[in-house]
């Protein structure tokens, strides 16, 4: 079930749960999809809409906005969510880009992932190239994709001492999750490979992730 509450003066937020999983990141893109359609129609009246794993941030100016005409858009795409998940339709998704990242498969920990999983280096991108990604949302940098979708023999623990200087365009590997990074940062993630940084840019939430050997 659904809950709705404020942060701050300036942020209404919906939590679907507590546990990161498909279902619920999904059920969470579909609620996004249709606040961005409200938003881009003017029936939203905010200044930014921000996906997590299990909720969505709804920022609007608390003094220029009407804050119960928020609130009641956001009712009515909670009621139509509800609505078209109990007759099986679908989600009013705005529409969803594939992106191809070609990798080269040459990190620092591709050989760490393979022997925490008992798989040889080709496993683990014959696995991390078979997996199809969607974008669950962006953080923690601009740029960033957390993507859903990693196959479970993939997971690894992060680094126990995260590194200070993670170059841009890592691929990389923590706990469940996989992810890229878009510039040079610190990190605890399992480094195993190499993508274009700028390929990351149009990335949004719900787009979909492709990675191809190079």
């Amino acid at each position: 079930m659904a809950e709705k509450y404020f942060i701050g003066e300036s942020c209404l937020c919906i939590s679907l749960g507590n546990s990161i999983s498909q279902a619920t990141s999904s059920a969470v893109l579909r609620l996004y999809a249709g606040a961005k359609k409200s938003q881009l129609s003017g029936r939203l009246d905010v200044l930014d809409i921000v996906p997590s794993y299990t909720s969505l941030a709804v920022y609007f100016d608390p003094v220029l906005a009407d804050v119960p005409a928020v609130e009641e858009a956001l009712d009515e795409i909670l009621a139509e969510h509800a609505s078209r998940r109990g007759s099986g339709g679908k989600a009013p998704y705005v529409r969803r880009k594939k992106v191809v990242l070609p990798v080269r498969y040459d990190g620092e920990d591709i050989g760490r992932v393979a022997a925490h999983n008992d798989l040889s280096t080709e496993d683990v991108v014959r696995l991390h190239c078979k997996g199809a990604y969607t974008v669950a949302m962006i953080g923690f940098l601009p740029h960033f994709p957390y993507l859903l979708g990693l196959d479970k023999k993939l997971a690894t623990p992060r680094l126990e001492r995260p590194r200070t200087h993670v170059p841009a365009g890592s691929v990389a590997i923590g706990g469940e999750q996989t992810g890229v990074y878009p510039r040079e940062s610190p990190g605890g993630w399992n480094i195993i490979g190499t993508t274009d940084p700028e390929l990351l840019l149009p990335l949004v939430p719900g787009d979909r992730v492709v990675f191809e050997r190079r």
